[in-house]
């Protein structure tokens, strides 16, 4: 049996299996942080979106002044 300066023994590769996985979890995990503060910053871009749309449909005659002004207030809300 090979002995060498890391686990006394063969290299059964334990080691490396383990290593492997807390590298899979700590990628896995910087990969869900950026993606949850991905999506915080992502709330002002869809109410800008939802405001446009609204534009959008006041200038095309879909909705009247009244519709327009109660549902940009309530975006702004």
């Amino acid at each position: 049996m090979m002995y060498d300066q890391y686990n006394n023994h063969g290299g059964d590769g334990i080691g490396w299996l383990f290593m492997f996985i807390m590298m899979a979890l700590l990628f896995l995990g910087v990969v869900f942080v950026l993606r949850y503060l991905s999506h915080m910053n992502g709330s002002t871009s869809k109410e800008s979106t939802a405001l446009e749309i609204l534009n959008s449909r006041y200038a095309k005659g879909e909705i009247d002044k009244k519709e327009f002004d109660e549902k940009r207030n309530d975006l702004k809300a």
